[in-house]
Parts: C-alpha cells; structure tokens; sequence
C-alpha cells in the first residue's frame, strides 16, 4: 500500500468536512478530504440551501450563524456560486405568532443589530408575493438569511477548495481506519498529524464505542419540491409560518410561546406529533422546495407517509400561495440529531483526532463557522 503525507485529513465531504477542510487550509495546512460516494448525495444536499441564522440559538450560535453567512458570501463572490441575502418573512396569521414574534424581537438586541424587526401586512406583502394575504397580521422581516441550491452548492465548495485552497479532494475513497499517525484509506495509507471525522449520518463506522456513548440519533425528514415556476417567477424571502416557532432554539425562550404550543399541538396534533414545521425556498433554477417533517430514533423505515407530505402541503397553504404548486420531487433526508439541547458534538477520541458531527439541520447554517471555532483558523 503507498503511503503518502499531508498535514489534516478531513473524513466526509459534506457541509461540516468541507467546512473544516477550508478553515484547516486557511490554516496553511496540506488537506486532504476522503468522501466514500462518488459525489455528494447525503443531508448536505437534501435541504433547503436555507443558511437560516434568525432560527439559531440565542448568542454564541447565532453570531456563529453569522461567520457561517460571511463564508458562503466569500466563496460565492469568488467563484459565481448561487447565493442570494434574499432574508426571510416569519409570517403571522394568529395572535398568538405575533405576540412570540414581537416578544423575540423586543428581547433580541443582537438580531435588531443586523436588522430584523416587525412590519406590518401591507410591508410583508411588498416584500413577497408568495405571502397569503387573507388574515395577515404583520411578519417578522430577518435580512440575514442566505439562500444556496444545495445540489449546485455542495459539488462547487469542493471545486473551490481544491482550486483555491490546494485541497486534496478524494470522492469514492473510503476510510478504513484510524490509528495516529496513519489513515488508512482505499486511496492509500496518509500519515498526518490532525483529523477531522466529518461522518455525518454515518457516524458508527469510525470509533463505534465513541458514538453509542455520545447521545446522537438519526433524524428521518421528508421533503418535496415543484418544477419551475413560471414567467421567471421568484420567491424573494424564504417564507416560513407559527409552526417554525415551535421548532427553532431562537424562540425557546419567549414566554408566550407555550401558548402557541399549546394552540397548535390541538389545532395540527399530526403536525406536532410528526415534527412538521413548513418552509419555503428556491432553487437556482427556479424550483420550490417545501419541507420538512422530523422522526427520531436509531434506526428508520426507508417509506415515505404520503400523508406526512399532504399535511405540510396543507400548511403551506395556511400562509403561502404558489403560481405552480405541482410537486416533481419527493425524498427523504437523514441527519445525526442530538436531543439534548447540544448543537455539536466535539470529542477526541485519541490524540489529533477531533469528531465533528451532530449539528442536526443546522449544517448549513453553522458548519463554516464551527469550523473556524474548531480549528483555529
């Protein structure tokens, strides 16, 4: 077996891998990154290229969120990458949402620092044609949401690493073992001196005994999308209705969120009981992607519930209206969750290996910036 050197190996190459491959290499380090598909085709790419720093946790992880933004906007200047600040419409059609709204705004001065705050129905009309006019109240407008199209957006960051960056990029290379200084790898034997485990939903191959002890589990979301709109149709901000407020850490702490909770875990019990809270994007090409319901255990079935899809399907009608709603896709995503308030799993299971995993649907909202916290860069 050849063995060859480089200074930090990366294992995986979705959003947190690549992330981490650029803050090493920013590091000046020699990176090398080994992904086991041939292309990308796990959770990286099956969302909602929402970089969506108005949900994140208050503090750290929201300034986190916001590193994570200044990135893709580098990269996207760089290279030509789809990325639109086309910001984000929390829309209101209850009292109940405007009062956690207004509540989260009053006591979130860092969020009014970077712009978000109410307007009214008349405002958030202006601001999207999407929004569904009937019994509008008023919408929280966040500027600092970034929209990616995952599926362009993934493939051109590792573009941008190797020829940027020097990056080592190695697709379909699976690695076999860890055991410092050596990487063994179906590319070969690497001597480093730093690794990344970036594994993603495939977080039990490496150091096994690591992971049944670190409280991670598999979330199963399903997800659709439409063709492409018509007439050259855009979203504007990406859209989002009061069953976001329920699952997003930012609005925890509002006090007159329990009795929203309280109002939708009656009026939309399947809702509540299958984790569906509904958002809205847009592709590159024009496409609509609508989302997302969240099942955790270890293990899943591979089915998907179509009646899951009509349930956020009827949702979205609750606040948004589409000139082609017909959908074209369906799939079903799976993400390494930590249900316990974490927003990252960081362990060392031995000297120069640090795991990174467990940032849940927050991926490509935070990985950029995690990175840099992580390594130093």
């Amino acid at each position: 077996m050849t063995n060859y050197r480089a200074d930090t190996a990366i294992v995986g190459g979705g959003i947190v891998g690549l992330a981490h491959a650029l803050a090493a290499a920013k590091r000046g380090d020699r990176v090398v990154l080994f992904e086991r598909d041939d292309f990308s085709v796990g959770a990286s790419i099956r969302n909602f290229g929402m970089i969506w720093s108005i949900g994140q946790q208050r503090g750290e992880v929201y300034e986190r969120a916001l590193r994570s933004r200044e990135v893709w906007l580098e990269i996207a200047a760089k290279t030509g990458l789809w990325a639109v600040p086309s910001g984000s419409l929390h829309l209101a059609h209850e009292t109940d949402e405007m009062a956690v709204l207004e509540e989260f705004v009053a006591t979130t001065p860092a969020a009014r620092e970077h712009g978000t705050g109410m307007i009214t129905a008349k405002d958030a009309l202006k601001r999207s044609d999407a929004a569904r006019a009937d019994g509008l109240l008023g919408a929280m407008w966040s500027p600092t949401e970034v929209n990616v199209d995952p599926r362009r957006a993934i493939p051109a960051v590792a573009v941008y690493l190797a020829a940027e960056h020097g990056v080592d990029v190695r697709f379909g290379a699976t690695v076999r073992g860890i055991d410092m200084p050596t990487v063994s790898t179906t590319a070969g034997d690497w001597r480093v001196d730093n690794v990344y485990v970036c594994s993603g939903n495939d977080f039990e191959t490496l150091y096994p005994d690591v992971f049944a002890d670190s409280g991670m589990v598999r979330c199963k979301l399903q997800m659709m999308r439409t063709g492409v709109q018509p007439a050259g149709w855009q979203l504007g901000p990406m859209l989002c209705g009061g069953l976001t407020l329920l699952h997003y850490a930012a609005f925890d702490d509002c006090t007159s969120r329990a009795a929203l909770a309280e109002r939708l875990s009656e009026q939309y019990t399947f809702h509540r009981e299958n984790g569906i809270h509904v958002l809205l994007s847009q592709t590159s090409d024009g496409r609509l992607t609508i989302g997302d319901s969240h099942a955790y255990g270890k293990t899943h079935d591979p089915f998907e519930s179509q009646q899951i899809n009509q349930a956020v399907l009827d949702y979205l009608a609750t606040f948004a209206k589409l000139p082609d709603p017909q959908i074209t896709e369906y799939w079903s995503g799976y993400y390494p969750s930590l249900r316990d308030g974490r927003t990252e799993l960081l362990l060392t299971p031995e000297d120069g290996v640090t795991i990174v995993n467990g940032l849940g649907g927050a991926g490509m909202t935070l990985s950029f910036g995690l990175a840099q916290q992580v390594v130093g860069s």
